[in-house]
């Protein structure tokens, strides 16, 4: 049986993470809304399970201390939330990806090629890539470093 729930709960977590990371340091409300399409509610406003499920993805990486919040708003969002400084340093420091295995872009700028070796950008690239085991393998290198 194919764990569906884990692949959803991969690509949650590192919708959250660069989220957070591209409005960082700034204390922001992050909505299910934004990070799923379809999450919606039944005809009597009971959250769905895919809802649900993104959900307790942001409230296991608080509990795990990736992100810190203030508040819920109902089953709908993250008030004043923000990464950890553990999730800062994962995300902007380099890290090597099967892509670029030494960290080096020859032929870009030093800053950009700094940007591009990071682990924010590898997880921006398996979100944009969309292929549920590329998402899989950044979330894990994430989780594991």
């Amino acid at each position: 049986m194919a764990d569906i729930h884990i692949d959803e709960f991969y690509q949650d977590c590192l919708k959250t993470l660069v989220q957070l990371y591209n409005s960082f340091p700034r204390l922001t409300t992050l909505y299910v809304d934004d990070l799923i399409v379809n999450a919606g509610t039944d005809e009597y406003g009971i959250p769905n399970r895919r809802h649900k499920a993104c959900f307790d993805a942001m409230l296991w990486l608080a509990s795990e201390g990736y992100i810190r919040y203030q508040d819920t708003i109902r089953q709908d969002a993250l008030d004043q939330v923000v990464l950890t400084e553990k999730s800062f340093l994962r995300l902007s420091l380099p890290t090597t990806t099967p892509d670029n295995p030494d960290n080096k872009k020859n032929d870009l700028p030093p800053s950009i090629a700094r940007k591009q070796a990071t682990m924010a950008w590898h997880c921006r690239q398996a979100l944009n890539n969309k292929g549920s085991e590329v998402i899989a393998q950044a979330a894990l290198q994430f989780f594991t470093e």
